[in-house]
């Protein structure tokens, strides 16, 4: 069976549960997950698990991403992207200095309330399924952080920015509100995801190559993702190990995170030195 990660490069058009569907046929196998969804108009960097590598999704999910996104002024829509209905227009009159003067005002810690039109459950509905029938419920703000902004382009009404940012970030929402803080209004008019868990858009694979050069030349196996010392166990450690109980042996470094063999080669776990022992973390067997 395989194991790993890919790093599919999403077309526009699609949703990430599309790409899912699409890698399964592709490989045949069922057991595949993304590592964070992105909208189905936007494109680049979706991090694809299979078999093994899906216990890894949870810890891919809150990593740091970047985005390429095109900030459009004088346009606000309900769902705070270009694909929205159009609530106003205007034409903006703001300077490159102006918009550069504001930026700070976006990066650091803040707080963002998510658009109605999102996949954020409340009360056990999905915001977006109420956003379709034209109610706007209070959302609760939440913490992110933007580590950087800076100004790629600017044609006419059209900023490309590009956004160094914590998991949870809405970069529509980001769009809007810096268009309302420059009081003409704002939506993100494209966006390209193009660094996610360490994976780059320069080194993606799209949909099309996958199919026809098969699976196994890009595919990244799961130990690959840990820049951890390797340690192998044998016989009653062994054992102990693939029986989740913490192990001790000499030569363990405080605190330590580590990659954990079998004797034939074969990868287990991720494990950390606690108190003298070895106690596991993340499992990749069975």
């Amino acid at each position: 069976m395989l194991n790993g990660i890919i790093n599919i490069l999403k077309p526009p058009g699609m949703t990430s549960h599309d790409v899912i569907y699409r890698v399964r046929r592709i490989t045949g196998i069922k057991k595949v997950g993304h590592t964070g969804t992105l909208d189905p108009d936007a494109q680049g960097v979706l991090p694809v698990c299979i078999g093994n590598g899906t216990k890894l999704s949870d810890m891919l999910t809150v990593t740091d991403k970047r985005y390429t996104a095109v900030m459009r002024l004088g346009v606000v829509t309900d769902t705070q992207d270009i694909s929205g209905n159009v609530l106003c227009e205007t034409i903006p009159n703001v300077t490159k200095d102006d918009i550069k003067n504001v930026l700070p005002q976006f990066t650091g810690d803040i707080f963002q309330i998510p658009p109605m039109f999102s996949a954020i459950k409340v009360n056990g509905k999905k915001l977006y399924e109420l956003g379709r029938k034209g109610i706007e419920i209070e959302r609760e703000p939440r913490k992110i952080t933007v580590y950087n902004i800076e100004i790629l382009e600017i044609d006419g009404n059209d900023v490309s920015l590009d956004i160094l940012c914590s998991k949870g970030t809405y970069i529509r929402t980001l769009c809007h509100d810096i268009g309302e803080k420059l009081g003409v209004g704002a939506c993100m008019a494209s966006l390209i995801r193009t660094e996610s868990a360490g994976f780059t858009i320069t080194d993606a694979v799209t949909l099309e190559t996958l199919e026809k050069d098969g699976v196994e030349k890009y595919l990244i196996p799961v130990e690959k993702m840990f820049d951890y010392d390797k340690v192998t166990v044998y016989g009653e450690i062994l054992k102990k190990v693939l029986n989740g109980n913490p192990v001790t042996f000499s030569g363990l470094q405080k605190d330590k995170m580590y990659r954990v063999y079998d004797d034939s080669g074969k990868f287990l776990c991720v494990s950390k030195e606690e108190n003298g022992f070895l106690k596991m973390i993340k499992c990749f067997f069975g």
